[in-house]
């Protein structure tokens, strides 16, 4: 059995930026250190700095006075900075930079009076922070279908994306909106490295016989490139090497991996090892 490992795959700049953050704030916080949340969608990772002492809260509410609380990599609602000056907690932004430029888009169409519509996912964190930053000025869909629920009231319309959503949702979307409005805006606010991943798991599908995605299982982006290959292919999903089973791989020749974007290399390394043993 032959495994090959996707061109892009695992962790992308915005998640190792948000993890070195950490691991530096660390390494020189004089307090307690936190998470809002768990930094990054993969639930060894967040294992991981539990045991350096890196533990995640619900709410900043839950730091006591001088801790650090960091806000993790798919972003957060504007009032934190606010709220966090008032408990007296030093905040730490570790949001991914497409992200935040996801962000000022959003409150850019809001405040030149766009009706903003959000494609994204539903109670996603990241999704919340883009929603916050419509100030109530926008609606949420999951496909171009949900456009059929919402009362487009105004004029003009403003579209953004979150950033792990598929080029092709976002086009439907907006092609279904066009006909729907006046004035149409819409900002590609999908990221590099998620279409770079997508672009990859779905070249490799298409040559072996079965996909295994690495990554956790509350990570969108990892759900969606296992969705993708699914289209092409046996696909199933792992977070780590221990979920493999050898029953999988009956008759498989080619077996093909990948990773979301918050899948480190450690994880993805072990898998791959576990796959040639079977092999």
């Amino acid at each position: 059995m032959k495994v090959t490992v996707a061109r892009h795959a695992g962790f992308c700049f915005g998640v190792k930026r948000a993890l070195d953050l950490v691991l530096a704030a660390q390494r020189e916080a004089t307090g307690p250190i936190h998470t809002l949340g768990p930094l990054i969608h993969n639930p060894q990772v967040v294992a991981r700095l539990e045991e350096e002492g890196v533990r995640p809260l619900a709410s900043l509410a839950d730091a006591s006075p001088g801790s650090t609380v960091v806000i993790p990599s798919h972003g957060g609602a504007p009032e934190l900075a606010p709220r966090a000056a008032e408990l007296g907690l030093r905040l730490l932004d570790a949001t991914c930079p497409f992200v935040a430029q996801a962000h000022a888009y959003t409150a850019q169409l809001a405040g030149e009076g766009y009706q903003v519509v959000i494609l994204g996912d539903q109670g996603h964190p990241e999704v919340m922070g883009l929603l916050g930053q419509a100030a109530g000025k926008a609606s949420l869909v999951s496909d171009e279908a949900d456009l059929d629920r919402l009362p487009l009231t105004g004029r003009k319309v403003g579209l953004v994306s979150q950033t792990t959503q598929t080029p092709a949702k976002l086009q439907a979307v907006a092609a279904r909106l066009v006909g729907a409005c006046h004035e149409l805006r819409v900002f590609n606010t999908i990221c590099a490295a998620t279409s770079q991943r997508q672009a990859g798991a779905l070249e490799l599908a298409a040559q072996v016989d079965m996909m295994i995605v690495v990554g956790g299982r509350n990570s969108a982006n990892t759900a969606r490139l296992r969705e993708l290959c699914s289209g092409l292919v046996r696909t199933e999903h792992v977070e780590t090497a221990a979920e493999l089973s050898p029953d999988w791989f009956a008759g498989v020749a080619r077996v093909g991996v990948t990773a979301g974007a918050s899948t480190p290399d450690w994880i993805i390394r072990e898998v791959v090892a576990s796959l040639s043993q079977l092999a």
